[in-house]
């Protein structure tokens, strides 16, 4: 189990804001790693920057032998790793099929895609069932699962997603996270930013805690969900 991207004194600055402070963290093949911390720690600006949403202004961030801080947005996507964006941001006029279609579009492994196609939609039968409907037209739920559905169309390595349960009721929060554990059972390997840390532990191989742009603490999930720190500051207890 090789080191998949590994990000090393990372610093990132929005003008005269230092919002990421010289952070380095690694995700080994296979594993589920969640960033958790407050609103406004960074966490979604780590993941930009991964991305390449955002320029870091110094360190390094390597992907599979690539180096990400020299590499354009869309040829990350191309290298095997995609992101679940903060807020699903799907294409609302589009339906649910065209959707997943533009997930698929840097491939040309036609035959392929087809497979896919079932796949996603075994994984997610919901999809499957409002294939023909428009995207703006599901429920919060459902369209987290098409913005998940459309990442996996890239057929990625590595699948970063941003807060999937943000809005969704303690229900539907389960069923996200189910899926997301389930992707990774098929070998895509998961970096998850969230603010539900007790579910993200819960889902976790390790975890790396943000406060105010810098690690403040990493370990296994298990203990850190029993950190007497982690548990007042993060988990409510």
């Amino acid at each position: 189990m090789g080191v998949m991207l590994s990000v090393e004194n990372l610093d990132v600055y929005y003008d005269s804001i230092h919002a990421i402070k010289n952070i380095s963290f690694e995700v080994n093949e296979g594993e589920i790693v969640t960033l958790i911390g407050a609103n406004g720690a960074g966490k979604t600006t780590t993941l930009h920057a991964i991305s390449g949403l955002v320029k870091p202004k110094n360190g390094e961030i390597n992907f599979c032998s690539n180096n990400l801080c020299n590499t354009v947005a869309h040829k990350i996507i191309r290298l095997g790793l995609a992101q679940v964006p903060e807020g699903r941001r799907i294409f609302a006029k589009m339906t649910v099929q065209e959707n997943l279609e533009m997930g698929a579009y840097i491939r040309n492994d036609n035959d392929k895609i087809v497979d896919d196609f079932e796949r996603v939609f075994e994984r997610l039968p919901r999809l499957k069932e409002r294939r023909r409907q428009m995207a703006g037209t599901l429920s919060g739920g459902e369209q987290q699962m098409l913005a998940i559905g459309r990442a996996l169309m890239c057929n990625p390595k590595m699948l970063l997603l941003d807060e999937p349960s943000m809005g969704l009721s303690p229900l539907l929060v389960n069923e996200i996270f189910s899926i997301i554990q389930d992707v990774n059972k098929s070998g895509v390997t998961i970096l998850l930013v969230e603010q539900n840390a007790k579910k993200a532990l819960e889902i976790a191989n390790r975890a790396y805690v943000l406060e105010t742009g810098s690690i403040a603490m990493s370990g296994d999930a298990d203990e850190l969900a029993n950190n007497k720190k982690v548990q007042s500051a993060y988990l409510g207890g």
